[in-house]
């Protein structure tokens, strides 16, 4: 029997009122409620719950292949033309959005970039990043943490790990603010989401045309970049074609900036709002991983991803037949009571089994850089700012659904520890 629950339908809709967006959670909960859940006339059932959600993320059945090209034919109402080249890019889709074997094997040749040690090598350099936002903070007397910090750090990061030149991290930065929207799960219309589609389409192309240049720079001059290294990958004697290679810078991109300015921005909101964990976490450092834990459950930078099912699947009383979506609301899995105690509390004690990095083949590559941007920044968050106030709350949020954070959040103070 399938579940359509029209409450929790309608509350999936009211995801995309702007309004909510401070706090979506109570929605979350009506459609928890409810189970797994059709969406009324479309071929997508939503996974709400802990154990559904694990259970997709870890099943091979549930395929990434194409599944937001899927998402989006499948949200687009009857009649409407979809750009091609909106859905379609001009270059393969990212490894994002692709099985085994093209997905192990693109994968394989870029983790080697995100190794630990390779990680722990750039703590210095984000460090030091860091201390000169709050330096410049101590001068200037203010201070957002997402202007100030949550954006242009891994933006700086992610440049220079591919070999990006300083004086374009701004245009880098502008057209990855552009493409961010095209993981929202929105219908590729202008109503859904809620930009003029001309510039998103133009975005991607000047994208796509700015690593078309740096590569070829890379092929005739190369650095000791990631971008060179994917040139010369080889493993297994196997390598990126021009096309992945485009693909995947795209994709470090994005995906490692802009989940990342969300789980800065989200950690130090919930810091603010919680004195108490503030006051601990600048006695004892070592808790910042806990921290960062919990902030990924309690207010997750990703709320949701795609899947599509293989052949036929069955969550609970919702049978999934093949070809159809899977919408795993990983911020509602996060919150679900059959798994945390009082979920709706930030406790940063708890023992965390959140998905907010996914699960199985494609468990985020970036998890390992993400936590210690985020680390070292909350970590000198709590150390630095003396008596930290948010001077508006709830802040504005980005207009995002899926990649969830404020889009400002200044701080008052009243002082910054010399570093």
């Amino acid at each position: 029997m399938t579940v359509t629950d029209s409450s929790g339908a309608g509350s999936y809709f009211q995801l995309f009122d702007h309004s909510v967006r401070a706090d979506p959670y109570p929605l979350y909960e009506r459609m928890r409620a409810a189970g797994a859940l059709r969406l009324p006339g479309a071929p997508i059932v939503l996974l709400t719950r802990h154990a559904d959600c694990t259970a997709a993320l870890r099943d091979p059945r549930a395929s990434s292949q194409n599944s937001m090209p899927r998402l989006r034919f499948a949200l687009t109402p009857e009649g409407v033309e979809v750009p091609t080249n909106l859905v379609a890019p001009r270059h393969n889709p990212s490894f994002l959005f692709l099985d085994a074997p093209d997905h192990t094997r693109l994968r394989r040749l870029v983790q080697k970039a995100f190794t630990p040690r390779v990680v722990a090598e750039l703590a210095p350099r984000i460090t030091r990043f860091v201390d000169e936002a709050f330096d410049r903070a101590a001068e200037t007397g203010r201070f957002d943490a997402v202007e100030d910090l949550g954006y242009p750090l891994p933006i700086t990061v992610i440049c220079e790990l591919l070999g990006v030149p300083l004086e374009d991290e701004p245009l880098l930065r502008r057209l990855s603010a552009a493409l961010a929207r095209l993981l929202d799960p929105a219908a590729p219309t202008e109503a859904g989401f809620g930009v003029d589609l001309a510039d998103m389409i133009t975005a991607r192309e000047e994208l796509d045309d700015y690593f078309d240049r740096l590569a070829a720079q890379r092929r005739h001059d190369p650095g000791p970049d990631l971008l060179t290294q994917l040139i010369a990958a080889e493993d297994a004697g196997d390598t990126l074609s021009h096309s992945e290679l485009i693909a995947t810078c795209g994709l470090l991109l994005i995906a490692g900036h802009e989940t990342t300015v969300n789980l800065i921005s989200n950690t130090i909101l919930a810091l603010s709002r919680r004195g108490d964990v503030l006051a601990e976490l600048r006695e004892n450092p070592g808790l910042a991983t806990q921290v960062i834990e919990e902030t990924l459950r309690y207010d997750p930078p990703v709320q949701m991803m795609p899947r599509v099912a293989l052949e036929t699947m069955q969550f609970g009383e919702t049978k999934v037949d093949a070809g159809e979506v899977l919408m795993v609301i990983i911020a509602a899995a996060n919150r679900d009571p059959e798994t945390f105690a009082e979920p709706g509390r930030f406790d940063i004690a708890r023992d965390n089994r959140h998905v907010s990095f996914g699960l199985g083949a494609h468990f985020c590559l970036g998890a390992p850089l993400a936590r210690l941007e985020a680390r070292i920044a909350v970590t000198r968050f709590a150390q630095r700012m003396r008596e930290p106030r948010l001077v508006a709350d709830p802040p504005v949020y980005r207009m995002h659904v899926n990649l969830r954070g404020p889009a400002a959040l200044p701080i008052e103070f009243d002082g910054v520890q010399a570093s």
